[in-house]
């Protein structure tokens, strides 16, 4: 962006359309929090995300399960990682 290095999010579903992204300054733990809180605000509620072994990654949707918990949600969001994701 501009010459400015940006971390691109973004969610797709299994069809391969693009459901929702994000550009973010930091690839981290409340980088990711904030893009799953847009995605599932825009798209709602998955039953399964699968994601590169990122551990940022991984630690934002962690804390969406945790968020989910609190609410007293009974389900969460199944975690699938896989090493190398090529879509």
């Amino acid at each position: 962006m501009k010459g400015q290095w940006a971390y691109l999010y973004r969610a797709v579903d299994s069809h391969g359309d693009t459901l929702d992204f994000m550009l973010s300054e930091y690839r981290d733990e409340e980088a990711a929090t904030e893009f799953f809180k847009q995605t599932i605000n825009n798209n709602g509620f998955p039953d399964k995300v699968v994601m590169d072994k990122s551990g940022a990654n991984y630690a934002g949707l962690a804390n969406i399960n945790l968020l989910l918990i609190l609410a007293g949600f009974a389900t969460m969001i199944d975690i699938l990682q896989v090493k190398y994701l090529n879509i």
